[in-house]
């Protein structure tokens, strides 16, 4: 929203008068400015323009009142100051006109240098720098090709063919070698490159060049790659940019002078000592292009040990003041220092960890300030292997990258295939259009998934995701052949028994294999190392930080666990039982025939053989979940499948009849079949037949499940164990349904249980828009809530998820109307405005209920701070996103100022 606009509004601040807090008012850069300026730091004396003013001009297309006058008074103050005048012939005052957000968006919006140079100042500025005639020219001709670039969107790539038609007629490749009249000559190139492009002659007013500058850094908040980079980072649309105007100083002026970039620790590793780059003769953003090398920092002590160790000691006199890693950028003029930034500098995520152990240890910040400055997004990071990209590996497709991880193996096209390789102990890749249930085996066999359709909430993502498989779905430039048993992209055929490698953080696609380095972290979190006997500083950091997250959450961790391998492998990483248990995953494989018997079947014996040949298996099932779990909540999903993922499909039986029928083959059994998937037929089958409405439809499905629950959780108490089961009923809509359901299941329960000590809770699930509206009714018979996000999202929203992320969720993040997906982050204002009227109105009428969710956002480190806010007593999510959900429940108290639970 765009800045109240009034005459006397302050829309202008001298460095003097910031400091580093007022970062939405002054960006970063403008903030840090004042703030080392204020330190007493050489900072080049400057000015800053506001968000607010920015806001206001993109807001209305122009500038806001009273903004021209404060800029004017600003620079007679800092001409004053400088004792020059912008752009005098005689002795120019030279400016840079910077961007700089609330948040650093490196290269993302516009810099012009040099503002204030013209054909008579050039010779003014020539003259001051002495001899150093091409200092001068070297200059003007980086003005006129960043500003016709910047201000003007004249191709750059024509100032760069300019540039190297110089050095080729120079017989050289490096910019120093070209002379003063080497550049004055590529000054009149250039300008004949902006009258071509612009019609205009380069502007010779310099005021008329600083306010284009301005207005052009103001619009470039809105380019295409800042607001990419804004919906890439979470970054807010609306806040705009400020404008920082800082008198030019000079690292181009002769070997004596210099540029570069320097970190107070190792942004990548968080060891401590001197890290940068130092570019002698030279400006800014020849560091940043990488058009000459660099040397290391270090050099610089044997170039100018002066300025090296007033380096040093600004370094550390700014890590002490900001109490954390800083980046910091620095010109030298003739051997005078002069700070040009200073931000908090960006870091890897083992970086995080360990600079933030590092900072403890040295009593800059304590442990609740460790926690604030990790985040569950840099833990996953770490959790998951990932390529060694030591060698010039190139992508040849790019998917979306669904579930984090390194993953090479073998092409397969088929699950069977999958499994029959993975026995053979090889690694293979599952490659698919999509997959579906029937893909399980297939998916837990592999290294990794790749799709050609889908999006992060597709079968394959959410699924993938649960096992903590890599996954790359919706890889829409590659071609599936399954029958072929071949994917063609990029011109390439790949067939099955070839290599390909896949990373699920980037969704890129490799052909061959890619060399992995393994986790140390998942090893520490699986028990394989030991933190307090280990030289690692990254497992030690994660290890403290972890410890004192658990030490501080509110909220407790479950897992989503349909086998008992995964229940023991979350329960490793920390999990407190098991908040979701999909039993339909239990009726796949082998027990599909048994399942769509029983849906299909009219006769009642058929269904009661059914029923009967379903009970041990299922019995068993629950039996190793609950020794796993042993002690810990273990909630019990009924069968929640859409019907059509346990019948033929309709399409291919009608096909298959039809066939049989011509060729005079008997057919009364798969017309029998095909009658009756006709009759069960739905054409929305996420909102037909399936959850409680099924156990309702099918006679005696919901009493064998809670039946085997029960003798399950019986057989674990008799054997010494402690089950703690919770039945949850899904899809309920109203309490009538979870009272019929509940009925049948407490005379079970009574009959199964007897005095053997086991109790059992029966809850539902929330997952329908009505259910959170008429919680309070339904409290009356549920002893918890669980709340599943996925169906609430997309019943709340009208979206199929299987189905609008390729279709048209793109296009919703491109046009702002989404930040992020409401699958993969809470919609706070309206799903999560359900969830909180349902934990409200159910616990207002049974003060005991127990909540939770077991969705997909469970493990999504915003939505657990959401969470804790509205106060559920537990999320649950899949076992490799436990560690990142405890760390989460723990910054959740933190950043709300919560009391220590401990």
């Amino acid at each position: 929203m765009a800045a109240q606009e009034t005459v006397d509004q302050k829309y202008v601040y001298d460095f003097s008068e910031g400091n580093k807090d007022l970062k939405d008012l002054l960006g970063g850069k403008g903030a840090n400015l004042a703030e080392m300026t204020n330190l007493g730091l050489p900072v080049p004396p400057g000015f800053t323009i506001t968000t607010e003013a920015c806001q206001a001009y993109l807001a209305t297309g122009r500038e806001p009142d009273g903004l021209a006058g404060q800029i004017e008074a600003h620079l007679e103050s800092l001409e004053r100051a400088m004792g020059k005048r912008l752009g005098d012939p005689q002795d120019p005052l030279l400016v840079s006109v910077r961007s700089g957000a609330k948040f650093s968006m490196p290269g993302m919006m516009e810099t012009v240098l040099n503002v204030g140079l013209n054909d008579q100042s050039v010779v003014g500025l020539s003259a001051q720098a002495g001899t150093n005639d091409r200092f001068a020219w070297d200059s003007y001709r980086r003005l006129i090709q960043m500003f016709g670039k910047t201000v003007c969107e004249v191709p750059g790539e024509e100032f760069e063919q300019a540039l190297d038609k110089a050095k080729s007629a120079k017989g050289t490749t490096n910019d120093l070698d070209l002379d003063a009249d080497d550049l004055r000559g590529l000054v009149d190139a250039y300008k004949k490159i902006f009258l071509k492009h612009t019609g205009r002659e380069f502007p010779q007013q310099p005021r008329e060049q600083l306010d284009l500058a301005i207005r052009a850094v103001f619009e470039s908040w809105n380019a295409e790659r800042a607001v990419l980079y804004r919906r890439q980072e979470r970054i807010p649309a609306d806040l705009g940019t400020a404008v920082n105007v800082v008198t030019m100083v000079f690292g181009n002026l002769g070997p004596d002078s210099g540029t570069g970039v320097a970190f107070t620790r190792d942004p990548a590793s968080g060891a401590q000592g001197i890290y940068g780059d130092y570019l002698a003769n030279a400006q800014g953003e020849d560091v940043v292009a990488g058009i000459r090398n660099t040397v290391p920092l270090q050099e610089l002590e044997q170039l100018d040990k002066a300025s090296y160790d007033e380096l040093l000691g600004i370094m550390a006199r700014l890590e002490e003041h900001y109490k954390d890693l800083c980046d910091i950028e620095f010109t030298i003029e003739r051997g005078k220092l002069w700070m040009l930034q200073t931000r908090v500098g960006k870091r890897t995520a083992a970086a995080a960890f360990v600079i933030a152990g590092q900072l403890v240890d040295e009593g800059l910040i304590d442990l609740d300030e460790a926690l604030h400055r990790v985040n569950g997004a840099q833990l996953a990071q770490l959790m998951f292997p990932r390529f060694q990209l030591d060698h010039e590996f190139q992508p040849v497709a790019k998917g979306i990258g669904a579930s984090p991880g390194a993953a090479s193996g073998t092409v397969v096209f088929t699950s069977a295939r999958a499994v029959e390789l993975a026995a053979e102990g090889k690694s293979v890749i599952l490659v698919r259009r999509e997959t579906n249930p029937d893909d399980l085996n297939g998916m837990i066999a592999a290294q990794g998934i790749l799709t050609s359709r889908g999006g992060k909430t597709s079968h394959a993502a959410v699924v993938a995701r649960g096992m903590g498989k890599t996954c790359v779905s919706g890889a829409d430039e590659i071609e599936v052949n399954v029958p072929a048993k071949r994917f063609t992209v990029a011109g390439q055929t790949v067939n099955e028994g070839d290599v390909v490698s896949i990373d699920g953080t980037t969704g890129k696609v490799y052909l061959g294999e890619v060399p992995v380095m393994p986790s140390e972290v998942v090893q520490y979190f699986e028990g394989s190392l030991d933190p307090e006997h280990i030289d690692n500083a990254l497992v030690r950091a994660v290890h403290r930080i972890m410890t004192h997250a658990d030490g501080k959450r509110r909220l407790a961790v479950r897992t989503n666990a349909d086998t008992g391998a995964d229940a023991a492998r979350a329960r490793r990483f920390g999990a407190e039982g098991i908040g979701l248990c999909r039993t339909e995953h239990m009726f796949l494989g082998d027990r599909r025939e048994l399942v769509e018997r029983l849906i299909l079947s009219r006769a009642e014996g058929e269904r009661e053989a059914a029923l009967a040949a379903l009970l041990p298996l299922q019995r068993a099932d629950f039996e190793e979940i609950f020794r796993e779990m042993d002690g810990l909540p273990v909630t019990v999903r009924l069968i929640d499948p859409p019907l059509h993922e346990f019948l033929p499909p309709l399409e291919q039986l009608a096909v298959n009849v039809a066939v049989a029928q011509e060729r005079g083959e008997d057919v009364a059994k798969e017309e029998a079949l095909l009658a009756a998937v006709r009759r069960m037929h739905e054409e929305n089958p996420m909102l037909g037949l399936r959850g409680v409405r099924l156990g309702l439809v099918i006679p005696g499905l919901f009493a064998m499940q809670v039946r085997a629950i029960a003798e399950a959780a019986v057989s674990c108490a008799r054997g010494g164990g402690v089950a703690k089961p919770e039945i949850m009923v899904p899809l309920v809509g109203a309490v009538q349904e979870l009272e019929t359901v509940r009925a049948e299941a407490e005379k079970i329960i009574a009959e199964v249980v007897g005095d053997s000590g086991v109790e059992v809770l029966i809850g539902t699930m929330i997952e329908v828009p009505r259910a959170a509206l008429t919680a309070g009714q339904i409290a009356e018979a549920a002893e918890f809530f669980s709340f599943g996000t996925n169906d609430l999202t997309q019943m709340g929203w009208g979206f199929s998820r299987d189905d609008v992320e390729g279709a048209f969720f793109w296009r919703y993040l491109e046009l702002g109307i989404f930040g992020i997906s409401p699958f993969e982050s809470i919609d706070r204002d309206g799903v999560g405005r359900l969830v909180r009227i349902a934990a409200e109105e159910g616990r207002a009428a049974r003060p005991g209920l127990k909540l939770g969710v077991c969705g997909e956002h469970g493990g999504d480190p915003d939505s657990v701070h959401f969470f804790h806010e509205v106060g559920l007593d537990y999320v649950s999510c899949s076992p490799f996103r436990v560690p990142v959900a405890r760390l989460e429940a723990g910054r959740a108290v933190v950043e709300t100022g919560g009391s220590d639970s401990r």
